[in-house]
């Protein structure tokens, strides 16, 4: 029996012997994947470095004069009150929007819009107008019914600012005062802003 129990553990014993050296390899291989993971993820972040390196190299470098084309914009600026559309296309917004932009490109006139959020009434869009003016603008664009009765109301309290209305129901009562301009909405309307905005700038002297 223990020569039976002897040559039991023997014919087991290469059937062990393999599957410690199987593990062993298997352990071995699971070590050089990571390895060459580790020195891939390494290769990577030196590869960056250097293309980073070389990217900061050269951002810094100035060759030759500073772009001329950049645009230089004149203590100008034309301001576009609007409803709570904006200028959205097909409105009279959009269009005059469309002849602030064309004055802008031959004055160099910095323009910006605000629409009136909110209820559109008189009473409040009087805080709109009234911010736009805190930003010292020089040409008050105003579509809109009540737009164009606050900004009416505002002429006379800045006789320095240019204010060109475009009110579509209506264009009569209110102050006729010099700096402002009646438009009718259509297909001169962006003319008509951009020629009141050119004006106003050549009067500037700027």
């Amino acid at each position: 029996m223990k020569t039976r129990r002897g040559w039991r553990a023997n014919k087991k014993a290469p059937e062990n012997r393999y599957k410690l050296g199987l593990l062993r390899a298997m352990t071995a291989a699971a070590r050089l994947s990571r390895d060459r993971r580790a020195w891939i993820a390494a290769g990577a972040v030196l590869v960056v470095a250097v293309v980073a390196g070389v990217w900061v190299h050269l951002a810094g470098r100035q060759d030759g004069p500073p772009d001329t084309r950049a645009r230089q914009y004149k203590e100008f600026d034309a301001c576009l009150l609007t409803g709570d559309k904006g200028i959205a296309q097909g409105t009279d917004a959009a269009s005059a929007w469309q002849g602030m932009q064309r004055a802008s490109l031959e004055t160099r006139a910095r323009i910006n819009y605000v629409p009136v959020t909110g209820a559109q009434s008189v009473a409040n869009t009087r805080p709109f107008l009234n911010s736009l003016m805190q930003r010292q603008c020089d040409v008050l664009v105003a579509v809109g019914t009540p737009q164009a009765r606050v900004a009416r109301a505002a002429a006379a309290e800045h006789p320095e600012v240019r204010f060109v209305l475009v009110d579509g129901a209506s264009s009569a009562g209110g102050s006729k005062a010099g700096n402002v301009t009646e438009a009718e909405p259509g297909t001169s309307l962006p003319e008509t802003v951009a020629d009141a905005i050119t004006r106003a700038v050549d009067a500037s002297g700027q």
